[in-house]
């Protein structure tokens, strides 16, 4: 572990050109995601706005780069502002916002236009290819054509909505064989069409959600105009459970921009998309931030894994100590009296499932030293392999930022690959806080395991 004598060492989006050493150690920190990620899909929605703002070159130049490493990639776009712009220079009163509206055929020709062009915008963008740019030796094929099959909105609350469309189909099949076996980008344009041939207006958001469900998709990432959900001191909320996001966007008081693609992220989660991003498009790297970083820079939604965890109460001492015991028994843990349990109780989280608490553990803040001690991490036997163990060790990671605290660590006999896997590494006595250093068991030699928030 670094030491206070030990020069300053930088994160990835401040590391210096001239710092070798941490692009090495940036770099080796990306290869369990790059080996997590390799061959799983990926879809990208983007608004207009990011085309407006001329921010889709670099984000191609990132999306080369997935697509390099494995990933394999569907890119849903919008084209709101092109579609207003083009609306007003044609001398029409009408412009579109977020949500259903109904097209009229102008409206349509419009929304035609736009998306061709800004489609073939990204054509020309995954052709570069000068040297000395990121694309250079990039051969990324871009593919496109009626993937959507779409039906018509129709009559709503007395209102025709005219050629507003709703997603009726998704060939997956043609989008997995382009992505899969042709090694190629799929471009989505918010246009259905329906087997009497006509076109359809669909809102870019609600077709990314259904392509992400339809392809059973490892991420959804909404790149928006916001930095993301902010909690309660303005800082980015880096990670949602879904339960927690609606009930947020229940409670109303988010910003139009996050509350809409908040809404379609918690939707797409429910619905089986294993992660749901929403990610600030004028952040250079953003995405690459967001997927090869631990926190990330916006706002993660996972599904509702957390239901069942809550903090502990006086009530599940017992509990506690039921699955403390054997650990005990073994030597894996040290032995801790009913009392010690009693007396720390509101340190400890438990994992509860109809009734039964089948997983604990606790945090142990040491505030000079802004380290936390994560102990009696424990799942029941019968529950392992399931991954709540990641859940618990997510959880108290939060709870530790949360506190700001800066790092937390471990001490351990018997698991030491486990946390090596998770981003630990090994320390020493005197990396540990000073008062954890005056309580150290040397009989037991237990390792310490250290891990930078």
């Amino acid at each position: 572990m670094p030491t206070e004598q030990e020069p300053d060492i930088y994160s990835a989006q401040e590391a210096a050109e001239f710092a070798p050493a941490q692009f090495v150690r940036w770099f080796r920190e990306v290869a369990p995601y790059v080996h997590a990620f390799r061959g799983k899909t990926f879809v990208v929605a983007f608004g207009g706005e990011l085309v407006r703002d001329g921010a889709l070159n670099v984000l191609v130049q990132d999306l080369s780069l997935l697509s390099a490493l494995g990933i394999r990639l569907v890119l849903v776009h919008g084209s709101l502002p092109q579609v207003n712009e083009q609306l007003r220079l044609k001398g029409y009163d009408m412009q579109f916002s977020r949500g259903l509206e109904p097209t009229d055929g102008p409206a349509l020709e419009c929304a035609k236009e736009a998306s061709g062009e800004i489609r073939l915008d990204i054509e020309a963008a995954f052709s570069q290819g000068l040297p000395n740019t990121p694309m250079s030796g990039s051969h990324i094929r871009v593919v496109s054509g009626n993937f959507v099959t779409a039906r018509p909105a129709g009559v709503i609350d007395g209102v025709d909505y005219h050629h507003t469309g709703l997603v009726r189909k998704i060939d997956t099949e043609s989008i997995k064989f382009a992505i899969e076996r042709g090694s190629a980008v799929v471009v989505l344009s918010p246009l259905g069409f329906s087997p009497t041939g006509d076109a359809f207006n669909l809102a870019m958001a609600d077709l990314a959600t259904n392509v992400a469900v339809s392809l059973r998709a490892e991420k959804l990432i909404f790149l928006t105009d916001s930095p993301g959900v902010l909690d309660e001191s303005g800082a980015v909320d880096t990670e949602l459970a879904r339960a927690d996001a609606d009930a947020l966007l229940e409670r109303g008081g988010l910003d139009e921009e996050t509350a809409f693609y908040l809404k379609h992220a918690s939707l797409a989660v429910k619905r089986g998309v294993a992660r749901a991003h929403l990610v600030p498009y004028g952040q250079d790297g953003s995405v690459l931030l967001e997927i090869f970083t631990h926190d990330g820079v916006g706002t993660m939604v996972v599904e509702d894994t957390l239901d069942d965890l809550r903090p502990a109460t006086i009530d599940d001492v017992g509990a506690i100590l039921s699955l403390i015991e054997p650990l005990e028994a073994d030597g894996t843990l040290v032995p801790r009296p009913r009392s010690v349990i009693e007396r720390d109780v509101e340190r400890f989280t438990v994992l509860e499932h109809d009734g039964v608490i089948y997983g604990c553990a606790a945090l142990y803040p040491y505030k000079e030293e802004l380290m936390a001690e994560m102990a009696c991490l424990i799942v029941n036997p019968e529950w392992q392999g399931t991954g709540e163990g990641e859940i618990l060790l997510r959880h108290m990671e939060s709870r530790a930022r949360a506190i700001g605290m800066k790092r937390i660590f471990v001490l351990t006999t018997r698991t030491s690959h486990w946390f090596i896997k998770r981003g630990f590494v090994q320390g020493g006595i005197s990396d540990m806080p000073h008062a954890k250093q005056q309580h150290y068991n040397r009989s037991r030699n237990s390792m310490i395991f250290i891990k930078k928030l």
